[in-house]
């Protein structure tokens, strides 16, 4: 492993329940919950969290992000202490800083087993990839407390399952399976539990094999798109298409297909 990008020098104090490695050989990046046994996600570490996200987004060593966690449980929630503690601007900034994974241009594989509540599912629903096992829980449980969800959670999970599946597990605080989050199209894939680090890392090398700059285009496009007008997101697309055209990874990619060898991406 190498030393941590050169903009975390910059946080106020150590990182709070949570550590970052960089394999450069791989480049990849781990961002792992580790306040085990239950990985609860304090105020502080929010905010810690968006800044690593930032940091590793401007890090040329790293092509894939992956947050996962130390122990059976993904996270069980934020600090509910820290809720009541907090001032109301630091209230205000949850959101953007759990949505910090949606905005990083760089591929983000979640990959949790066990617990995934509160806070802990609204990070992994920010994710561009949800890895899970049959013994994942997901669920929000914010009505047990007199809250609602406030970190995108609700808003996120509506996208993907309806109105009709968020409501029953927002206003219920319900609780799904990795099997069903599966089904349902909330997790990317639902994978034998002692298959969940190799699965992970077989991901990472799949995503590591395409354009850099494709996927930046790609995850840019999918996400600015999400609410357009059919119209408008096929004339985005055709934007993105036609810049992607003149890239060298373009031409790459090209001469590659054509002498029936791998490409060799640089992401230009």
């Amino acid at each position: 492993m190498n030393d941590l990008p050169h903009q975390l020098n910059s946080l106020p104090q150590e990182l709070d329940g949570f550590t970052v490695t960089v394999d450069e050989k791989r480049e990849r990046a781990d961002i792992v919950l580790s306040r085990p046994p239950l990985n609860v996600i304090s105020m502080t570490q929010r905010e810690q969290l968006r800044l690593v996200f930032e940091a590793l987004d401007g890090d040329e060593r790293v092509r894939v992000i992956v947050l996962r966690s130390e122990g059976e449980h993904f996270s069980s929630g934020g600090d509910i202490r820290g809720f009541l503690e907090a001032s109301p601007e630091h209230v205000s900034r949850l959101a953007w800083n759990i949505a910090a994974p949606a905005r990083c241009s760089k591929p983000v594989i979640a990959a949790g087993r066990g617990y995934c509540f509160g806070v802990g599912f609204e990070i992994s629903l920010a994710c561009d990839f949800r890895l899970v096992t049959p013994t994942t829980l997901y669920a929000l449980p914010e009505q047990k407390l007199g809250q609602i969800p406030g970190s995108g959670g609700s808003a996120r999970l509506q996208k993907m399952v309806g109105i009709t599946r968020t409501k029953d597990i927002v206003m219920r605080s319900r609780r799904i399976s990795g099997v069903q989050a599966a089904e349902w199209g909330v997790a990317t894939e639902c994978v034998p539990d002692a298959e969940l680090e190799g699965v992970t890392d077989a991901l990472v090398n799949e995503l590591r094999a395409f354009s850099p700059l494709a996927q930046r285009t790609a995850k840019k496009l999918l996400n600015d798109t999400e609410d357009s007008p059919l119209s408008i997101a096929i004339e985005l697309e055709g934007h993105s298409y036609s810049r992607l055209r003149s890239s060298e990874d373009f031409r790459e990619g090209v001469e590659a297909f054509h002498a029936k060898r791998r490409a060799n991406f640089t992401g230009q």
